[in-house]
């Protein structure tokens, strides 16, 4: 079988009365369209062709937990009222399964195309039901009999056993099996061990088989007396949002940690079964997990691509990207202990991942040993337990300095790591708060205070992503160090009400969400687009409110160009006559996530104001959420920040366009 060239994404329908807009989740499928084209893309390596497959699955794993999920659960409820993007929500579910029918039938075409390229480098997979080479049956089985056969738990499903619970995203086999004494036939589950490589290597290394394969094969160990007659992969997607009453709750952190645990108890919302799954196997789990004939998915090929990430561990560097290595700022060749000199001369622009996260570590890493660092505040979105970051404020804490973090609980999957954070850092000392009522906090920043010469100064970071290096090295972000007085003055007054009562909205240069950052773009858009001539270019993951869309369109209308370089969901029509036409959207996806977010606004013949910062423009983000655009103005800097945003422009490789129909094409120029 090979694979198809991925041919041009259906158009997005538009219905009801916000028929102008795009569908928000449809728009969404369109980005992971654009992901898998790359796993299709023979100029990109093979095992990056298997990571962008994997990256592909986890996204729509996420996207059944959390869209899907709620989707059905407004059907369930009865509430048929039309969502943001015009359609009811049983239309929308609709909508969803055709097009991800398409794309996961893409996807197994994708990877049947990519195994005999890969056995040709020496990688050789095949898929499950393939049988075990005969050269490798003894190694196999006896690897069976000492690491898999004590672990493996089969559970029957007969009158004197119910169905068992099956968890979210585990993969399992439904087997079949005929009793060798009657001859009647049973049904039981087995759970493969989610702890256990997903692709057993053998000995020789010359291949490599999927676990549940040889699982299967050695069943018969498992059912003695028994014969077995069939087995089959299935997989079960459930509810993962959490819902969490912050108004209600006297323990953020502990009511976060219930939901937790009630996660794996969601509803069920997909099931995924092997293509040769009979009938009435699939009848009988889409009846104990009470799902209908739509929620049922068929995979020609393996099942859980996403674990396809566990074989770019493999050591073949010719087969992946040549490694970056990332280097220091040209404005910052310096030792890190002349940092804060540093930036008492100048800002620093950083673009992540080709300039050095380790700046921003050692950014805090000097604060928290410098003796004349008093204070240290700083918010945290995402981090990994690996962070040097976390445990520099640890430090900064024993020390004797005063440490505040705002750790936000609610960051989605995020939510373990952040708890774990949140009591180490609370039992060294640090002031942990965890946000606001009503609002989650995605700023990202940092503030030092230091005594210098009897007087305080403030130095600060503020960027588009996380405090994770291990993101930074995957995703394309930007941050800006400054001694800036008015950026240090805005973020002091910005913590104190985040951790106090402070309701000080007056900010000198930050544009602050909820309070004021919906406004103030309306007013730049308004501004840049008063006479003809002006500009607008907006670099960001999402586009979606409705306000800031028609503001964008009236801009157009009114003569002004509109450069948008939006990753991920984009609601807008572009090149619409009367409406939209000097509008042009572009998405850049390729090696690094395109993440940050940089916004420019140029007036006819005056100064273009630059800005970077973690919102986009979505309403979650200008009304429910505590989110900074920062401005920068050192000409050199937003000379680079220009650079970023003409990306997509000189990029045609892997850079799509989105024409007024809601389909996206590959840019020819």
């Amino acid at each position: 079988m090979t694979a198809k060239h991925p041919k041009k994404a259906s158009a997005l329908p538009a219905a009801g009365d916000d028929a102008e807009l795009l569908d928000r989740d449809l728009s969404w499928l369109e980005f992971n369209a654009r992901v898998l084209a790359l796993a299709g893309d023979p100029s990109v390596p093979l095992l990056e062709r298997l990571k962008f497959l994997a990256i592909f699955s986890g996204n729509l794993d996420e996207f059944f937990m959390i869209r899907v999920a709620g989707l059905a659960g407004r059907v369930a409820a009865g509430l048929g009222a039309a969502t943001a993007g015009g359609l009811e929500p049983a239309a929308q579910l609709k909508a969803i399964r055709a097009r991800v029918l398409e794309l996961v039938a893409h996807q197994s075409e994708i990877l049947a195309a990519l195994l005999p390229v890969l056995a040709e480098a020496g990688v050789r997979l095949g898929p499950p039901g393939e049988p075990v080479e005969e050269a490798h049956r003894e190694e196999l089985g006896r690897r069976f009999e000492e690491q898999l056969f004590p672990v493996l738990t089969p559970l029957a499903v007969d009158p004197g056993h119910p169905f068992p619970y099956i968890s979210n995203l585990s993969l399992n086999l439904a087997v079949s099996v005929r009793d060798g004494r009657d001859g009647s036939r049973r049904f039981a589950r087995v759970k493969v061990p989610p702890l256990l490589s997903r692709f057993q290597v053998t000995g020789d290394g010359t291949r490599l088989y999927p676990l549940e394969q040889l699982i299967g094969e050695c069943l018969p160990m498992l059912f003695p007396g028994m014969d077995v007659e069939a087995w089959h992969p299935f997989r079960v997607t459930r509810n993962a949002d959490l819902m969490v009453d912050d108004e209600e709750s006297d323990d953020l952190l502990a009511a976060i940690e219930i939901q937790l645990r009630q996660r794996r108890f969601g509803r069920a919302v997909r099931l995924e079964v092997d293509a040769g799954m009979p009938a009435g196997v699939r009848e009988l789990l889409l009846r104990e997990l009470q799902l209908a004939a739509d929620d049922l998915y068929e995979i020609d090929f393996i099942l859980d691509m996403g674990s396809l990430s566990e074989l770019y561990a493999l050591n073949r560097p010719e087969l992946k990207y040549p490694p970056l290595t990332p280097a220091p700022p040209p404005a910052l060749v310096v030792d890190p202990g002349d940092l804060f000199a540093a930036l008492r001369q100048r800002d620093v622009l950083l673009h992540h991942p080709y300039e050095s996260f380790a700046i921003v570590e050692a950014f805090i890493d000097r604060a928290a040993g410098d003796p004349d660092v008093l204070a240290i505040k700083q918010t945290m979105y995402r981090t990994t337990l690996e962070s040097a970051i976390p445990r520099a404020l640890i430090r900064a804490a024993e020390a004797g300095k005063q440490v505040a973090v705002l750790v936000e609980l609610t960051a989605r999957f995020s939510e373990e790591v952040n708890i774990a954070w949140a009591r180490r850092l609370e039992e060294a000392g640090v002031h942990v708060v965890y946000g606001l009522v009503g609002l989650k906090t995605g700023g990202k920043a940092t503030l030092v205070v230091r005594r210098e010469r009897n007087e305080l100064r403030r130095y600060c970071h503020i960027g588009t992503g996380n405090y994770d290096p291990t993101t930074a090295r995957q995703y394309d972000d930007v941050g800006l160090l400054t001694a800036d007085e008015d950026i240090g003055a805005d973020l002091s007054d910005l913590f104190n009400y985040l951790t106090g009562y402070s309701r000080s909205t007056d900010y000198r240069k930050l544009i602050v969400a909820p309070m004021s950052l919906r406004a103030r773009i309306l007013e730049l858009i308004a501004e840049t687009a008063a006479e003809p001539g002006g500009r607008i270019a907006l670099k960001m993951n999402n586009l979606v409110d409705g306000e800031i869309i028609r503001a964008l369109e009236r801009a157009s209308v009114g003569g002004c160009d509109v450069d948008l370089v939006i990753r991920g969901i984009c609601r807008l029509r572009p090149g619409v006559p009367g409406r939209s036409e000097r509008i042009r959207v572009r998405s850049l996806v390729g090696r690094f996530l395109e993440h940050s977010r940089i916004f420019a606004f140029a007036r006819p013949g005056g100064d273009t104001r630059y800005f970077i910062g973690s919102a986009d423009l979505t309403p979650s983000n200008l009304d429910r959420r505590v989110q900074l655009l920062c401005p920068v103005d050192d000409p050199a800097l937003t000379a680079e920040l220009e650079g970023i945003l003409a990306a997509p422009a000189t990029e045609t490789r892997q850079a799509w366009e989105l024409g007024p129909d809601g389909s996206w094409a590959r840019c020819t120029s």
